[in-house]
């Protein structure tokens, strides 16, 4: 087989296993934000607590910004689409996707514990700052949004808590 065979061979194996991965963390990330959730009694606007943010993360982490945008915007907007929460389906796309992209892009470029944890300290602010202008939206309200704000940032340190000792694990393995 020539080299130009091989290496188009190569790169069609590349971008099918890079499709697979979206694939299966989109469908991780749908999956178990269903699977694991409780329901905020201190958020009047109704928030809940669920795991979705690890495998985002994780996929941001591991497989860079490409794959984190998809897993978070795609795969916690289907559940939003499928649970009765579909009035959240477009803030979610934007705002869990730009949080997987920013997690990817650093992580991508930095790969070390420090990294990771700055990477998803912004995630946790772009998911305040983004729930919030969509509870504005939503409900018209500038104050109300505020109730939301300690869940959010819990679902993103039990994720960070979570993802942080898994990554150097993973990466092992992936080598």
């Amino acid at each position: 087989m020539n080299t130009v065979q091989t290496a188009s061979n190569q790169n069609h194996t590349s971008k099918v296993l890079s499709i697979a991965m979206d694939g299966l963390f989109i469908a991780l990330t749908c999956v178990i934000t269903f699977f694991v959730q409780i329901r905020l009694p201190f958020a009047g606007n109704g928030g809940l607590i669920h795991l979705g943010n690890v495998p985002f993360l994780i996929a941001a982490i591991i497989f860079g910004k490409r794959t984190g945008a998809l897993a978070g915007g795609i795969g916690m907007g289907l559940f939003d689409l499928l649970s009765g929460w579909a009035i959240w389906a477009p803030f979610t796309f934007i705002t869990v996707g730009f949080m997987g992209f920013t997690v990817g892009a650093i992580t991508e470029k930095h790969k070390s514990f420090p990294w990771n944890v700055f990477a998803i300290i912004l995630a946790c602010i772009i998911k305040i700052v983004g729930y919030y202008i969509a509870e504005v939206i939503i409900y018209g309200n500038w104050l109300a949004p505020a109730g939301s704000i300690p869940g959010n940032i819990l679902q993103v340190v039990v994720a960070g808590i979570i993802v942080l000792p898994v990554i150097p694990v993973l990466r092992k393995g992936l080598k």
